[in-house]
């Protein structure tokens, strides 16, 4: 393995989009990791975005790959490119933490995790916000019994006004970016994080309002025609029992709906938005006569609420450790169990039919916790 100076891994990019600026932040927290640089396949993308982040920028995808002090490729590549991408970096001997989803499709999907395992490579993949505060007190919460044996789970993801600040939306409307696709791998791994894997999801979906006028003022279209449900409600099943309901819509604009909660045999958990790592869980078991708020078991990545919880980097981190001989927590086979969830809610939802999953996962292992800030 070849180190940074200081003894830190190196990092490099792959992609120059958006959510750079929040992975170079939130790195940026973790001392045992050197940021190296990006690459994009336009050159000149690479240097803008290097330039206004203060990093290092690579003359074409190839250089970056190639470089000897680049241990661990970040691919933020738009989706549609993540199979591609990937398999490249993997193939130039480097460890990848790819963007959610891990790819569009499963059998690539698959396919890539094969060809990592083979070549002794660690793949990992977004979402790591199961890995903050707030996944990890429910985690042990329910570990702990304090709401006895997990009976149901409900997820409600709603819509996020992308056409009120987005200055194309086009493609939150087109198969692929729907609520599901696009927020629903926050919740799901949430889910399996506290319950374990999934058996069989059934679905029904529709779209809502046929055509979406854009209001952002720098907006670049003024209208979209959607051609992807816009609101899905799911059954989940899971293999311990559990039976969890999932709506994911980009209708429900208004509403007094929880983001997360899990209902036991004696009580119950209501978790903020898993979109999120921070913020607090309440439990309420049955003799109780007011809800509680659990005291976080790690400290928080940044200030619930703030825009800092849109920063990045837990995950990489994790895959890090991984090379040390620590638990692999955001794996590629939870991305592809929860893309494999992602596909049969959406299939289920057009065909109306029950669907049975193939692929399985062990829950993640729990961070042990660690003393929170006063």
């Amino acid at each position: 393995m070849v180190y940074a100076p200081g003894g830190r891994i190196g990092v490099g990019f792959l992609g120059a989009g958006n959510v750079l600026g929040r992975y170079v932040a939130g790195l940026s927290r973790f001392p045992q990791l050197a940021v190296r640089g990006c690459a994009a396949r336009r050159a000149d993308q690479a240097r803008a975005a290097a330039s206004q982040l203060g990093i290092g920028a690579y003359d074409s995808v190839e250089a970056l790959l190639a470089a000897p002090d680049v241990v661990v490729i970040v691919n933020i590549t738009p989706p549609l490119a993540h199979a591609e991408t990937t398999a490249a970096a993997l193939a130039a001997g480097k460890h990848v933490y790819v963007e959610k989803p891990i790819t569009t499709s499963l059998p690539e999907a698959l396919r890539l995790a094969e060809a990592a395992g083979a070549a002794g490579l660690l793949l990992g993949a977004a979402p790591d916000t199961f890995l903050g505060s707030a996944a990890q007190t429910a985690r042990r919460a329910v570990d702990n019994g304090l709401i006895g044996e997990p009976v149901g789970v409900a997820g409600f993801i709603t819509s996020n006004r992308v056409e009120t600040w987005h200055p194309d939306p086009t493609s939150r409307f087109q198969p692929g970016g729907g609520p599901v696709s696009n927020l629903g791998p926050y919740h799901l791994t949430a889910m399996i994080n506290l319950l374990g894997p999934l058996t069989s999801v059934i679905a029904r979906s529709r779209i809502g309002a046929p055509v979406r006028a854009i209001t952002s003022h720098d907006r670049r279209v003024d209208s979209v025609t959607v051609t992807t449900p816009t609101h899905i409600a799911a059954i989940l099943e899971f293999a311990s029992g559990v039976i969890g309901t999932l709506i994911a819509s980009y209708d429900v604009w208004d509403h007094h709906l929880p983001h997360l909660e899990v209902y036991g045999t004696q009580g119950t958990l209501s978790l903020p938005d898993p979109n999120e790592f921070d913020g607090d869980v309440l439990l309420r078991r049955h003799t109780d006569k007011e809800w509680q708020t659990l005291p976080p078991v790690l400290p928080p990545f940044a200030e619930p609420g703030s825009t800092d919880q849109l920063q990045r980097g837990p995950g990489v981190a994790d895959l890090v450790a991984a090379l040390g001989g620590a638990p692999h927590r955001a794996n590629a086979t939870l991305a592809c169990h929860v893309l494999e969830a992602i596909e049969a809610v959406e299939a289920s939802g057009g065909s109306g039919g029950g669907l049975t999953l193939t692929t399985r996962v062990d829950r993640p292992d729990p961070i042990p916790p660690r003393a929170t800030r006063q």
